[in-house]
């Protein structure tokens, strides 16, 4: 068998520790969302629905890294729940406006303590050192 090419091995590649990482972090969410019925990605779009109240399916996609194809169909699944709303917006309508209902707000008291339970959990390196890792992935994000 040929030496295989060091650019190729495992072991030198930044995209697998970051995917195995997030894989690892995600999978840590199940427990607490699993009861409620959600997924780590409906929890993500209700954590930005419960800051904004309202927004439109390209500004969700935008601020979570998420296509229309992924959005819609979890939207339409909020939808039918009766966590959001889904309308046209007036001025443009090919923008959708996602709007949270009472139900869908009801929501956060029932998640407001899942953050604290994660850390507790995940003692992996200490608040200097988890500020440094979300300033550098943040980073990362925003590269043009």
């Amino acid at each position: 068998m040929s030496q295989p090419y060091e650019q190729l091995l495992l072991k030198n590649q930044l995209c697998f520790p970051l995917y195995a990482c997030g894989r690892k972090i995600v999978s840590s969410y199940t427990p607490f969302l699993k009861p409620l019925g959600l997924t780590y990605t409906q929890y993500v779009v209700l954590m930005v629905l419960w800051e904004k109240e309202e927004v439109n399916v390209g500004q969700l996609g935008g601020i979570l890294h998420l296509d229309a194809g992924t959005l819609t169909p979890l939207l339409k699944h909020f939808e039918k729940e009766g966590y959001v709303t889904r309308e046209r917006s007036k001025d443009d309508e090919r923008v959708t406006i996602i709007k949270l209902t009472e139900k869908g707000d009801a929501l956060k008291e029932k998640c407001k303590d899942i953050p604290g339970k994660l850390a507790k959990k995940n003692v992996a390196f200490g608040a200097d050192e988890a500020k440094e890792l979300y300033r550098l992935l943040y980073l990362f994000l925003e590269e043009k």
